[in-house]
């Protein structure tokens, strides 16, 4: 199976169309203020108006209130829902969208009792714990924390870049990558060499297999 590649965080029109044209599977758009890669409505609208064609649009969330993330479905074309906060199962599958929900990885966390709550979602986004941040830190955590099976899509977030994706790739075995410090000139401005470094590693685990 290809592992898929999404990266997180674009706040420009030229670094999506670049990521998209490099061959990423989706985008992130953050939708949360305190994030140095927050993004308003009306530039994400003009992003996801750039973008090709089987591009996936994921938007970010985070413990946000449930008007502000109906105002952003209805004004920007969203294809799935990432939830960071500390979201009930309830509260992800009320906007009938497939949603993911972030998990923050650390000593204790159950993910199979985790895949049983958050049944009906299209992946659980594993990233690294933090007691100040609700991602997006550029820090590791360990992968032996992944059981070996779980119910639900993988996507593995926390310190990727292309130096260690492939040992990602082939180590967890996970549905997709989420990157998004790895690939940054600095916080929302993407770099080109380090995203098609990125693509190129994860193909290249693939191909490892």
């Amino acid at each position: 199976m290809r592992t898929r590649v999404k990266i997180c965080g674009f706040t420009r029109v030229e670094d999506a169309v670049c990521a998209a044209n490099l061959g990423v599977d989706a985008i992130g758009l953050v939708f949360y203020p305190p994030s140095p890669r927050h993004v308003g409505v009306e530039q994400a609208v003009k992003i996801v108006k750039a973008l090709p064609a089987f591009v996936s649009v994921v938007a970010l969330f985070v413990d946000e209130q449930e008007a502000r993330i109906r105002e952003v479905l209805q004004r920007v074309s969203i294809d799935c829902l990432q939830f960071h906060g500390d979201e009930s199962p309830e509260a992800c599958r009320i906007y009938g969208k497939r949603y993911m929900k972030a998990v923050r990885m650390q000593e204790g966390s159950d993910i199979s009792d985790l895949a049983l709550q958050y049944h009906d979602a299209a992946g659980l986004l594993l990233d690294a714990y933090h007691p100040g941040a609700k991602g997006g830190t550029g820090s590791r955590f360990d992968w032996a924390l992944i059981p070996e099976h779980c119910a639900l899509p993988i996507i593995l977030a926390g310190g990727l870049d292309a130096d260690n994706a492939r040992q990602a790739v082939q180590a967890v075995r996970p549905y997709a990558l989420d990157v998004s410090s790895g690939v940054e000139a600095e916080k929302g401005v993407k770099d080109a060499l380090k995203m098609a470094a990125f693509i190129r590693e994860v193909n290249e685990g693939d191909r490892r297999i």
